[in-house]
């Protein structure tokens, strides 16, 4: 197991999250798995004898270790999507979840059904599934012939700007939806699209591609398709739909925690055919589909229905995905992933059909490479609709021109004009000061950040307490 995690260190995989509050340190969980740190970047850690140096995507000429690599050593190297396919893709069923949103979850899902089903995949997921180990994990190294691996359309390594996807040798291969994102990989969404047409192409005919109907640019996919292909979604023309779904939550007192046991019913028709009915342990009409998708992979590799959705109800789903980081004087905070205005949108869209009528506060760090940008600037002020107080932290890569940077005031401005109760704050300390003065009991909070957001859950909390 310690190859696998060798590689994610290697190429700044978040194994482990990125708030120590929150999860442990990535050292401790490299050290927990027997491997020797070599921190910082020195010409000394590749001077001993290697077999192979993985180049993670964010290192670029002028780093020590790689110009050490190139000059002095010429020792073999390759990218870490290469290195992943080479070690542990080649001679499995490679089942590849790819799509703007819903990856991590819907890789999650696919895996645990597998692994609940006996199939004993392997699993590589961009965060950490709590399924799996002690106290979650991001991968699993199966006896199984399948091997179910999140597809980021990100790109490879500074000597490979294609996507990583395109790497992994796809039997399956997942196209849950098809947006705008990666502004600092992709000049426009027809570049993102080129993308995903090449994944698609890389299914052999005897494979099976599984495209998302509700998104307009993945249905799109249908024809280029030479597997055989199905689609999913609630549209009424999929092969696999959702209808009449609806929320549980488990609130019998009110608690704002019980958002926390949320499940989501629908009833699950195949091409037409009422199959029964399907519950999961998840929030949101997009966790529907996350979950259509995943119920499509274990079909497709002859796993029973009623095994699936055993597995659905035994899921404990994905840190960073709203989940509850504690509750405080009545007021319940939760931390998601969310940075892309439709993911923002969704999430916020499931709170409020979790929790209604409670009031719901949004802190938003635009942190990621495309969400600190000023293309998703009308994007953002519509994000945000389902939220009562939204406090917009400072944008993160302050050194983007201001022309291309998201501006804050403009956003706050644009949100007020909609009728939602918005502010810009500085930093941490003054975002926690408002909300932990301001909060009442029955409240829910909703940090949505791609990163560690200078610590806020930790601080939160114990400012609430």
């Amino acid at each position: 197991m310690g190859t696998l995690a060798a590689l994610l260190k290697q190429c700044g995989h978040d194994v482990s999250g990125s708030d120590e509050h929150v999860y442990p340190p990535m050292s401790d969980f490299l050290r927990a798995e027997g491997i020797r740190l070599l921190e910082g970047y020195q010409e000394a850690h590749v001077a001993e004898p290697l077999d192979l140096v993985v180049v993670g995507n964010a290192i670029s000429r002028g780093n020590l270790e790689l110009e050490a690599v190139l000059d002095r050593r010429r020792l073999r190297y390759c990218s870490l999507p290469e290195a992943v396919r080479d070690f542990f893709l080649w001679g499995t069923q490679s089942v590849v979840v790819a799509g703007t949103h819903g990856k991590t979850t819907t890789t999650s899902l696919a895996g645990w059904l597998l692994t609940h089903a006996g199939l004993d995949p392997g699993l590589l997921v961009g965060g950490i599934a709590r399924n799996f180990g002690s106290g979650g994990a991001s991968y699993r190294l199966g006896n199984g012939r399948v091997f179910v691996i999140e597809g980021d359309e990100y790109d490879s390594a500074y000597f490979d700007k294609t996507a990583k996807f395109l790497k992994y040798v796809p039997s399956i291969a997942i196209v849950n939806n098809i947006e705008f994102d990666h502004a600092d990989i992709y000049a426009d969404l027809d570049a993102v699209r080129v993308a995903f047409r090449r994944l698609v192409n890389l299914v052999p005919r005897t494979g099976l591609t599984l495209l998302g109907i509700d998104s307009p640019d993945a249905a799109a996919l249908e024809p280029l398709v030479r597997s055989r292909s199905q689609t999913f979604g609630l549209a009424e023309a999929a092969h696999w739909r959702a209808v009449d779904v609806s929320v549980e939550t488990n609130d019998s007192e009110r608690q704002p925690a019980a958002l926390s046991r949320t499940r989501t019913r629908f009833r699950l028709l195949r091409e037409g055919a009422d199959v029964g009915e399907i519950e999961v342990p998840l929030a949101g009409v997009h966790n529907v589909r996350n979950t259509l998708a995943a119920i499509a992979v274990g079909a497709e590799l002859g796993v029973p229905l009623d095994t699936l959705r055993q597995g659905l109800l035994a899921f404990e789903g994905v840190k960073r995905r709203l989940e509850v980081i504690g509750e405080q004087r009545g007021v319940t905070v939760y931390d998601d992933f969310a940075h892309h205005p439709t993911a923002v949108a969704e999430t916020l869209h499931a709170v409020r059909a979790a929790a209604p009528g409670r009031r719901i506060w949004a802190l938003f760090e635009p942190r990621s490479a495309s969400s600190c940008r000023r293309v998703f600037q009308r994007d953002f002020a519509r994000a945000f609709a389902s939220a009562d107080e939204v406090v917009i932290a400072t944008v993160f890569r302050s050194t983007l021109p201001d022309s291309e940077r998201l501006s804050e005031a403009q956003l706050v401005a644009d949100l007020a004009a909609s009728g939602v109760a918005a502010r810009h704050l500085p930093d941490v300390d003054a975002i926690v000061g408002v909300v932990a003065a301001e909060a009442r009991p029955g409240d829910v909070v909703v940090v949505m950040s791609n990163g560690g957001f200078g610590g806020i859950h930790g601080k939160l909390l114990r400012a609430l307490s």
